[in-house]
């Protein structure tokens, strides 16, 4: 975290690579439940948080409080993603959610988010983590599968 509020921080050395975070989340969903699913989905990444390029969601979620709070906390940008392409990323979600599903016409707003942002040749780091049916947050990569 930057200590200098809303200053953008020095880029982690990650060789180029992105990581970003794509979340999804209920409207008027809390900062505190945002957080918690970055944190589900960095431990299970094993990634720190530091390493962190941008966050994502879609435009429509892209006002919500809690996820303007959370990058503004991580000094990180917040990428809205237009629809057309969160739904090209969509056949490479790792899971699906039918309220999702039946709201958006995606398997997930998080992995597509994450995925969408991180361009092409992007995969996810897991599955989306859940905070309480409130929030969920995807890890995508542009770096090389181990």
């Amino acid at each position: 975290m930057n200590p200098k509020q809303g200053q953008p921080r020095p880029a982690a050395d990650t060789g180029g690579a992105r990581l970003i975070a794509g979340f999804g989340c209920r409207r008027g969903a809390p900062a505190e439940a945002i957080a918690a699913a970055l944190a589900a989905a960095l431990q299970v990444a094993g990634r720190a948080p530091a390493a962190l390029t941008a966050l994502a969601t879609s435009c429509a979620k892209s006002a919500e409080p809690g996820l303007q709070a959370m990058a503004a906390q991580l000094a990180l940008p917040l990428t809205p993603l237009p629809d057309a392409a969160l739904a090209a990323a969509a056949p490479a979600c790792l899971t699906a959610s039918p309220r999702v599903q039946a709201l958006t016409g995606l398997p997930s707003l998080a992995e597509a988010a994450a995925l969408a942002a991180a361009g092409p040749g992007a995969r996810l780091l897991g599955p989306r983590q859940s905070a309480g049916g409130l929030a969920t947050c995807a890890l995508a990569t542009t770096e090389p599968a181990p």
